[in-house]
């Protein structure tokens, strides 16, 4: 039997698994993880998605035991290391999921080529998304700018249909040279990130329960509530789906059997809202691959001459949920508490940042990357850049949220603000979006001292409104 390499990368499953469903079928299976030197450049300050990725590991590796498989770790070098290991076990193919960030599409590229003087066969997958990025192409042959059209072209193709676990794995059997989990490096010594255990649990199984509580007791409410941030009725499946832990080719045509399967008018527009979710992901790997230096530059040449006027305190004030503005306060609190951030509340607190403070979206970009466990470089780089109005089909930079106003449509009676922000838990409805307009004696009651016990806005928002608009005055016109 052959001797296969499975190198597993963002697909940390078995279900679903087509590096390991084809080398399941042709010979025995050496599964391989690799932290990579690009990796380790890549997630340096990702704390929180590294702490995800060491939990899924872990669990990865349980599930492979169960098998009678033992996941090979190590770090370093990819190209050095997977030599190494060909090298040990006169491996005769190397099979891996396809990944798309600019570093990482260079160097597979290397190690394809570099690799087959050791092995005869090297393939790769496209195992984390619908679709390739870069086979959708528009009429003009060029890739789409517009999301509808990208939404309206996907909706015309058909997406593979799972795997399933492999019936027989064969193990290599012999042992190979391996760290432990551990030993890769991903835990800092910060340990702020133990708590994500309270509200998460990473890995396949996690994966799975999580999908079934959703369609259980979100899905179906979901296109009527995924706005509100206190109704619950949120997936929270982005970070299993960041490294694969459950595969969203199963999430899609799991989801589209219920859509076929139910008739009910709520039923299917809640279904088709979550599967168009899934294809704004599609959409951001889709230019991340046309368009790498979306990463860290505006796709708008214009916005590279902006001018950000915020300063390093009123950035720091934002990150810590301190800008006097509930429901972005709420909104970054939560996102320190459980690494992620509620759809809505992320685009507030993200417009929050660039448009009544005018700090750069890079910065947003930066703390999101350090404090998110569902950090994915597509996803995030395309979420700032449309919130700046610098990216493709973005938002225009005149249209600023007001926090209020958001604040009193989408948590109209204060609970996910008393939720993470305990301070004002006593403040009466009326109040609880602006509490600086709350008469003295209702703020004693509630025992609230603004700019002691909860800060005062930060900025007013009509200033800040203004000061917005004058400054994308001078690079509206820009080339």
């Amino acid at each position: 039997m052959k001797k296969i390499i499975v190198w597993f990368r963002k697909d940390l499953r078995l279900h679903d698994n087509q590096p390991l469903w084809e080398a399941a079928q042709q010979g025995t299976i050496i599964p391989v993880f690799i932290w990579s030197e690009e990796e380790e450049r890549e997630y340096a300050t990702s704390e929180a998605a590294r702490w995800w990725l060491h939990h899924s590991l872990i669990a990865l590796e349980k599930e492979l035991e169960s098998h009678g498989l033992s996941l090979i770790f190590r770090r370093g070098n990819s190209l050095e290391q997977l030599a190494s290991i060909c090298e040990q076990t006169k491996a005769d193919a190397i099979f891996f999921g396809e990944r798309y960030e600019p570093s990482i599409v260079n160097r597979d590229r290397t190690i394809a080529n570099k690799l087959l003087s050791c092995v005869n066969e090297i393939r790769s997958f496209s195992s984390n998304l619908l679709f390739t990025p870069g086979d959708l192409l528009n009429k003009k042959n060029e890739p789409y700018k517009v999301f509808t059209s990208f939404w309206k072209r996907t909706m015309r193709e058909s997406v593979t249909r799972p795997l399933p676990i492999p019936a027989s794995i064969v193990p290599y059997g012999k042992e190979i040279q391996s760290l432990r989990v551990e030993g890769l490096g991903l835990l800092s010594k910060n340990t702020y990130y133990e708590k994500f255990h309270i509200y998460w649990e990473p890995g396949e199984k996690g994966a799975i329960t999580r999908w079934h509580q959703f369609v259980d007791e979100g899905l179906s409410h979901y296109g009527e509530e995924n706005d509100i941030p206190s109704a619950n009725s949120v997936s929270l499946l982005s970070p299993y789906l960041v490294w694969g832990d459950i595969s969203v080719r199963s999430i899609w045509h799991a989801a589209k059997r219920l859509h076929d399967e139910d008739t009910k008018e709520y039923m299917q527009s809640s279904i088709a809202a979550f599967l168009r979710q899934l294809i704004w992901r599609e959409f951001a790997y889709h230019q991340l691959i046309h368009f790498p230096k979306m990463l860290n530059d505006p796709l708008r040449e214009k916005f590279k001459g902006f001018p950000w006027l915020g300063s390093d305190e009123e950035l720091s004030k934002w990150q810590k949920g301190l800008t006097g503005y509930p429901l972005v306060d709420a909104g970054m609190r939560e996102l320190w508490e459980t690494g992620v951030i509620h759809n809505r509340v992320r685009m507030v607190v993200a417009s929050f940042l660039v448009k009544h403070l005018l700090v750069s979206w890079v910065d947003g970009s930066e703390w999101f990357q350090e404090t998110l466990v569902d950090f994915d470089p597509a996803n995030n780089a395309m979420g700032w850049q449309w919130v700046a109005g610098s990216g493709i089909d973005a938002a225009p930079f005149f249209r600023i949220f007001n926090p209020m106003l958001q604040s009193q449509k989408f948590d109209a009676e204060g609970i996910y603000i008393r939720k993470w922000i305990p301070e004002l838990k006593q403040l009466p409805n009326k109040y609880i979006h602006e509490p600086w307009k709350a008469p003295g004696n209702i703020l004693l009651e509630s025992g609230i001292v603004l700019g002691k016990t909860y800060p005062l806005p930060i900025i007013d928002h009509s200033v800040a409104r203004m000061r917005a608009l004058e400054a994308y005055a001078q690079v509206k016109n820009n080339v």
